[in-house]
């Protein structure tokens, strides 16, 4: 994303006239209603703007040191996540639209967004029998087992924190691994089916994300 990200973190990068990070907030259902933030790279750009409080939302900040991965952002917030208490999982950097979240949320058991992607090994490739539960997951697969990816949503609750995730080849440690080892343990995984998956890693795909959205207005 650079030069864009040279003195803008990327949530904070503009979308028909917002940042990612906004749009994001303004799609989750009302069940939600407490913020966690996982900070780094130009934290203060993220926190001036959005704050303690920020529209219906209570916000709280964790600063991530160094880019460990997804399992180690999300245990740096064990402690602020209650016992019996569910929670989504997000990446600040993708938009899925409110319906899709909603999906997610309503789900009675621990669920994952996922999408069909043209190339599936860049990403945390899922196995889904036919009742629609996961029964496999793997982190950028040489040789994917399916064509269904994560895409960063998932509903959650402490349990996750007793499946520490293991160290990736490339030195980083993967929720995905974790949510293998539940399922492998027995716990239950729905997958939910998104209509919609824009990830932001490039700029031309915030033309793209702006298109869609103004379409869906």
């Amino acid at each position: 994303m650079q030069p864009l990200t040279n003195d803008t973190p990327k949530p904070m990068l503009k979308v028909a006239g917002k940042p990612i990070l906004e749009h994001i907030l303004d799609d989750l259902p009302e069940q939600v209603d407490e913020i966690i933030l996982v900070v780094g790279y130009l934290k203060e750009k993220i926190i001036d703007y959005f704050g303690d409080k920020f529209n219906r939302f209570n916000i709280q900040y964790v600063f991530q040191a160094e880019k460990l991965g997804t399992f180690n952002a999300l245990k740096l917030c064990e402690d602020l996540v209650s016992d019996g208490e569910k929670f989504l999982m997000m990446y600040a950097d993708d938009l899925h639209g409110a319906e899709n979240l909603k999906k997610c949320v309503d789900s009675d058991l621990s669920a994952m967004l996922v999408y069909e992607a043209e190339d599936p090994s860049r990403f945390g490739v899922v196995e889904v029998n036919q009742e629609g539960y996961i029964t496999g997951i793997e982190e950028k697969p040489e040789h994917p087992k399916s064509n269904l990816v994560s895409i960063g949503v998932i509903l959650l609750d402490k349990d996750i924190f007793q499946f520490p995730a293991r160290k990736h080849p490339n030195g980083e440690y993967y929720l995905t691994d974790s949510i293998k080892q539940m399922i492998e343990h027995g716990y239950k995984f729905k997958a939910v089916q998104s209509s919609m998956w824009i990830p932001i890693g490039y700029p031309s795909d915030l033309a793209r994300a702006e298109e869609v959205l103004n379409r869906n207005l």
